[in-house]
């Protein structure tokens, strides 16, 4: 029984890791004979998109879609790693398990679901107090929703990490004199870096990955924002709407688009994994 469950465990790995190749290697396909037609440079900081004029350039969907990440990113962690210290050392034991059954609720709502209540609810408050020119569809607005849905993740996977902080950190701490806060901030935080900042890289994939919320939400101009409150497009949003009907050049640019994208995630993976790793030698 051992011996088969272990041949089982390395069939899933192996099938794991060749899904992942195959996704790679059509998009890498698909989209290397575009940049015949456009060379890279061009195709990054180009600021315009014309398809009927087969212009592609996707540098205001890069800029539009690192300050929605960031943004969101910013806080994500600020109010996630919060509410999880509230949850881990503050709340009651029944309280604390009822907010994490919520959060655990929201993690499960459909994306299309935040984007229908951003467009119902966040984009005419914001229309309301702020105009702009996408009258609430803006750059702030795919913010606040992005926000929404990343919480649940960094606020599960800190939870867990900080959880995992063994008592006697705790009781050696407070041993020396530390109050609670010293002991969170000094001690019970750092020791839970590693699995923090997994979680924000699971965060970062999601926020940079989502497109039907952010679709709904942010008004879909391929224009470099000015203001915070200007409409934008995203690199995902830009594949999701003109793929359907895309051909030929037009078809070959938006699977270089989704190229990009995903060397993007890669790198910022793979940047964070090597940081993880630095932190705990540390």
């Amino acid at each position: 029984m051992e011996k088969t469950m272990k041949n089982i465990f390395w069939l899933c790995a192996g099938l794991t890791v060749m899904c992942i190749l195959f996704i790679g290697g059509f998009i890498l396909i698909k989209g290397i004979p575009f940049f015949s037609h456009t060379n890279l440079i061009e195709f990054l900081f180009g600021q315009h998109w014309m398809p009927s004029g087969e212009i592609f350039g996707i540098y205001p969907m890069l800029v539009a879609s690192f300050y929605a990440t960031l943004g969101s990113i910013t806080v994500g962690i600020i109010i996630g790693i919060s509410t999880a210290i509230v949850i881990t050392q503050i709340l009651p034991t029944r309280l604390a398990d009822m907010c994490s059954k919520t959060i655990d609720l929201l993690a499960g709502i459909p994306s299309i679901i935040y984007g229908f209540f951003g467009l119902m609810v966040i984009v005419p408050i914001l229309e309301k107090h702020f105009g702009g020119k996408g009258g609430g569809l803006s750059l702030l607005a795919v913010i606040i929703i992005l926000s929404f849905m990343i919480l649940p993740t960094i606020i599960r996977m800190t939870e867990v990490s900080l959880r995992a902080v063994p008592n006697e950190f705790k009781e050696g701490a407070y041993a020396l004199g530390a109050t609670r806060l010293q002991y969170i901030f000094k001690v019970q935080l750092k020791a839970a870096k590693s699995g923090i900042l997994a979680g924000i890289i699971l965060a970062i994939g999601r926020a940079l990955g989502e497109t039907m919320a952010v679709m709904l939400v942010a008004g879909n101009t391929p224009l470099i924002p000015s203001s915070i409150i200007d409409p934008v497009r995203t690199i995902t949003a830009n594949i999701a709407m003109e793929m359907a009907y895309a051909a030929g050049v037009h078809q070959q640019a938006l699977f270089a688009t989704g190229l990009i994208l995903f060397v993007i995630i890669i790198s910022i993976n793979i940047c964070m994994q090597l940081l993880i790793k630095k932190l705990e030698r540390r």
